[in-house]
């Protein structure tokens, strides 16, 4: 048997400005846009780059309950992790283009490892795993 986890589903306010900051600011790339007229809404799907096969869903609010949580789908709790194969590279590149860091860089005993912020404020960490820990990539 053979399973995996596609889509992450985040709450955002607007699909535009979500777009542009994980596009414009993460390097990630648009996978999909797609209007669906029956729903009045948009299929909008977004990863980083060279890895399709964990992708996250942009989903906006469309009521007041979903509202609450943009922004804080966990509770203040790191919410998502992106690893990447060099953290000074793109750690670099992110604190260019402006996003928040509220951890700064250090070393764990499974690598390095910052805190950022989304546009929205949810919390991820941006991780290079050593080359023993078992989530390491080349």
């Amino acid at each position: 048997m053979k399973q995996s986890i596609v889509h992450v589903a985040l709450i955002v306010k607007e699909y535009d400005e979500a777009i542009d900051f994980f596009v414009n600011k993460l390097n990630f790339i648009l996978i999909q846009d797609i209007y669906q007229k029956e729903q009045d809404k948009r299929w909008v799907v977004v990863a980083p780059p060279n890895s399709k096969e964990s992708t996250i869903l942009l989903a906006r609010a469309s009521n007041p309950e979903q509202e609450k949580y943009i922004g804080s789908q966990t509770g203040g709790r790191v919410f998502l992790f992106l690893s990447t194969d060099n953290f000074f590279r793109d750690y670099n590149s992110m604190v260019l283009k402006g996003v928040e860091f509220v951890r700064s860089p250090k070393e764990e005993s499974y690598g390095k490892v910052a805190v950022f912020k989304d546009l929205y404020g949810n919390l991820w960490d941006l991780v290079e795993f050593i080359k023993d820990h078992p989530m390491y990539r080349d």
